[in-house]
């Protein structure tokens, strides 16, 4: 569907903005305003990743925004993320993208009042870093939540699975964004202004919380590894000081539980409770030396 925002006689520019495309429609608008054809082919990419290309009369950008359709399992570009194409140039700005994007609404109210496309380049790439800072306070929450399961839960949770997505999602996203330098990069160049200069520091933060994340999540994995190493270890140590306690006793058993005919003690008349008193002491004597070694 095409959807003609803003037009040069009113506003100075075209503003074209093209959700669930075809190639017809491709067609028309790029031979209408002379674009590029590999171009228009990376339009229908859904996989392509950030890109800032910078042609004689106009630019094109490929931008990746957070998908509202977070599934807790999701850890792909195309389920974490959508497409967003934009030729700009002085005369005219064009989005193409496969689905309705909330984002650009707000921006499409305002359009109107911007005076240049630079102006409203910038108001667009804005939009779209915005919508991964709801994300990265959410990732944030479960990356304490986490955090909380392996420090302080005494329930064997099986939380590495979460861990798992969770680790994939902060990936993908911050290389998202650590593709998308170029578009800033040339955004806050020359032309700059203070608003440029806010959407660079949006982008400076959003990098620097992703980069924590990325950090804190993979720290976490290594303390989860470790705390599970350490719970094994744990556990293995209780089995060996129950096998040292048993392993003198089963002897002793075994060796009185053998079919020979001639074993005085077995007709003695204290050798039954002779030998409970010699477990007995086997026993205390292990108890007092793993007390000694500090192993209780």
């Amino acid at each position: 569907m095409i959807r003609q925002i803003c037009n040069k006689e009113e506003h100075g520019y075209d503003w074209i903005d093209i959700n669930a495309p075809d190639d017809g429609e491709l067609q028309e608008i790029a031979s209408s305003y002379g674009l590029h054809a590999a171009l228009v082919h990376d339009c229908l990419q859904p996989g392509h990743l950030p890109k800032y290309e910078s042609l004689d009369d106009y630019a094109f950008i490929i931008f990746r925004v957070y998908t509202d359709y977070d599934l807790l399992e999701a850890d792909t570009v195309q389920e974490l993320t959508n497409k967003v194409a934009i030729f700009y140039s002085a005369s005219f700005f064009i989005t193409i993208h496969r689905y309705p994007q909330p984002f650009l609404e707000p921006v499409i109210k305002k359009g109107t009042l911007l005076k240049n496309t630079h102006q409203l380049l910038n108001a667009v790439v804005r939009a779209c870093l915005t919508t991964y800072d709801e994300p990265s306070n959410k990732l944030a929450q479960s990356v304490d939540y986490y955090e909380e399961q392996v420090f302080l839960s005494k329930r064997n949770m099986p939380i590495l699975k979460g861990l798992y997505y969770l680790r994939r999602k902060i990936d993908l996203l911050k290389r998202m964004l650590m593709l998308s330098r170029d578009i800033i990069e040339n955004i806050d160049d020359h032309q700059g202004n203070v608003n440029t200069r806010d959407t660079r520091d949006l982008y400076v933060k959003l990098s620097t919380i992703y980069d924590s994340l990325n950090d804190n999540i993979n720290q976490l994995l290594n303390t989860y590894f470790s705390t599970a190493s350490q719970r094994t270890n744990e556990t293995m140590r209780v089995l060996t000081i129950f096998s040292v306690f048993f392993m003198p006793l089963t002897f002793i058993v075994g060796i009185y539980g053998m079919n020979f005919k001639f074993m005085p003690e077995l007709e003695h008349p204290w050798g039954y409770p002779g030998v409970l008193l010699l477990m007995l002491i086997i026993t205390v004597a292990v108890y007092f030396w793993f007390r000694k070694k500090r192993w209780l």
